[in-house]
């Protein structure tokens, strides 16, 4: 993708090959239309056979998610689940911001998931792979409709946005919250707008997520921040504030990630480096591969959230003495209450 320009509102500048495309895309530098052009967001509806993600990481908290979209109108450049469009024969780049998967059975499959007989209730994370309110959720509702059936059933359930429109289920989620089955983290990459909107064109500006994360707080719902991903010379220096804006506005939990480049993720940072931050690139890829043992990714178990070497244990660092000062973390991350589940018709589910 060397050469292209930026797309407003994009992450990505094109569209690379996925590693399981058979065949070759070659861009047309020559196209006069490109430079005016702006791609199309897309959605189809899908029809999905099952709806509950397992997984046994024992980098994550939650062993139960639930993803209602594939791909991300968001455009973030750094999204780990870019690669994901490969296995739809997609491309990782502009087709995962414009072409997009609706799930429109979710909450149809989700009711009869809990129903099943051997269903052992564990929290269930909302938006592991695309944000649940992206833009497209204004529409489909299929995030609204799953927390419907979560209330239902009394299923907990963690979120993880960086969207504003979490506030408009604040009505579900204030009566679940007081019974401990629900809490949201949102995500604040950094307070600078300008970056924010560079790196994640389509997501609420800085100043709009720590207001929701207000409001979702003096509603009553337990809250945090996620500071995802941190960026070597872009928003690393940006930590400390950004929790703090945080618990200002009523988090009580946070947590963080290191740059994480899987596979086709790799490249397309890469080029949008060397579009927005020239200056910068080389000295942001060389912390990047000093923090992950020479390599510009590693998937080991234990490391690749948090990385290795002088700069991630310094950032480890500033973020306990952030967080023990300003009073983040003080009761661990916060349990979700399975002991309420019941199936459909107030039937209490059995714990053995």
């Amino acid at each position: 993708m060397a050469g292209l320009s930026s797309f407003k509102g994009r992450g990505a500048a094109g569209n690379p090959q996925g590693r399981f495309e058979s065949w070759e895309r070659e861009p047309e530098f020559d196209d006069p239309e490109r430079e005016t052009s702006r791609p199309v967001t897309t959605v189809t509806l899908q029809r999905a056979r099952s709806i509950i993600t397992r997984n046994d990481s024992p980098d994550v908290p939650f062993t139960q998610s639930i993803n209602p979209y594939q791909g991300c109108e968001h455009g973030c450049i750094y999204c780990f689940a870019r690669p994901s469009h490969a296995y739809l024969d997609l491309s990782p780049g502009l087709d995962f911001e414009t072409r997009l998967f609706a799930k429109e059975n979710a909450a149809d499959l989700l009711r009869e998931e809990l129903s099943r007989s051997g269903y052992r209730c564990e929290a269930i994370a909302l938006g592991t792979n695309t944000d649940p309110y992206q833009p497209i959720e204004r529409q489909y509702r299929i995030t609204r409709a799953l927390l419907e059936v979560m209330r239902e059933f009394r299923q907990p359930v963690g979120i993880v946005t960086k969207a504003a429109l979490v506030e408009r289920d604040i009505d579900l989620l204030a009566p679940m919250a007081s019974e401990g089955l629900a809490q949201v983290f949102i995500s604040i990459t950094s307070l600078d707008a300008e970056l924010s909107r560079r790196m994640e064109p389509r997501a609420a500006a800085p100043p709009r997520r720590v207001q929701a994360l207000r409001r979702l707080s003096d509603a009553g719902i337990p809250c945090g921040v996620m500071v995802a991903p941190v960026v070597p010379f872009l928003n690393d220096t940006d930590l400390e504030r950004g929790l703090e804006a945080a618990r200002e506005a009523g988090a009580a939990m946070a947590g963080y990630v290191l740059l994480r480049l899987p596979h086709e993720v790799k490249g397309l940072f890469k080029d949008w480096l060397c579009r927005h931050y020239p200056m910068k690139a080389s000295h942001v890829m060389a912390r990047v591969r000093d923090m992950r043992g020479g390599r510009e990714y590693d998937s080991t178990f234990g490391r690749r959230m948090s990385g290795e070497g002088e700069y991630a244990r310094m950032l480890a660092a500033r973020f306990g003495a952030a967080c023990r000062r300003l009073g983040l973390n003080e009761r661990g991350m916060g349990g979700l209450d399975t002991s309420r589940f019941k199936l459909a018709g107030g039937r209490q589910a059995s714990l053995f």
